[in-house]
């Protein structure tokens, strides 16, 4: 969850006035907060969400303690790839998270039949990464998914009208189950280069190679 912080600042005189952040992580803003807090010149500091709630410091540093072990700050790559000739599609997904003070990744792919088009295949991919995060217990927080379609991106993000049928089905399945997990998404396109390790996973898919796997990331 990305918050701003919102301070009122009083001077040694007893003159106030209002301070507002930019948006930011609500880990790094509770700990801006508390930096803040040590000065004694904050009169009051409040955080206020995406949907204009506002949290107190008190009811931030609870919410903090709570997801910090589950997945949180989740973001997810995914990528699909159609091979016209087979009309054999991979699928594959990259989803970055943080637990317990520490940082993991989820890689999966998997190799499916029966889609029309690479633009299926894609929207195939967005689902098998709604999947694993369903497996993963993540619900009612936003999720940022990257991928290189710009057909899925602009249509997930109601940018552009979804005309075909069978990606209308595709999208309206994927709407569903985000609203039933409770997360509110965040659609990013890049470019293939930036989306390499989701386009590997895609690939190898296709030529029938299988992965799965979770691991933990290591500081650098």
């Amino acid at each position: 969850m990305n918050v701003m912080i919102e301070w009122i600042y009083r001077t040694s005189k007893g003159i106030e006035t209002v301070f507002r952040s930019d948006e930011m992580p609500a880990e790094q803003a509770y700990k801006v907060a508390q930096d803040i807090d040590k000065t004694g010149r904050a009169k009051t500091i409040t955080f206020t969400d995406q949907y204009d709630s506002s949290w107190t410091m008190k009811e931030m540093k609870h919410y903090l303690t709570e997801i910090e072990g589950e997945p949180h700050n989740v973001i997810v790559y995914f990528d699909g790839g159609y091979d016209r000739q087979t009309a054999i599609a991979g699928l594959g997904c990259a989803i970055y998270f943080e637990q317990n003070g520490k940082p993991f990744r989820v890689r999966k792919n998997a190799q499916t039949v029966g889609l029309k088009s690479n633009n299926e295949s894609e929207y195939a991919a967005l689902q098998l990464s709604i999947t694993e995060l369903e497996l993963l217990n993540v619900q009612n927080m936003n999720v940022r998914f990257i991928g290189d379609s710009q057909v899925v991106i602009n249509q997930m993000n109601g940018d552009w009208a979804v005309l075909e049928p069978e990606l209308l089905n595709w999208a309206d399945r994927i709407d569903n189950k985000l609203k039933d997990l409770g997360i509110h998404p965040k659609y990013e396109h890049v470019s293939r280069k930036i989306n390499t390790e989701a386009d590997h996973l895609a690939t190898q898919a296709i030529h029938g190679i299988e992965i799965i796997a979770q691991t933990e990331l290591l500081a650098e």
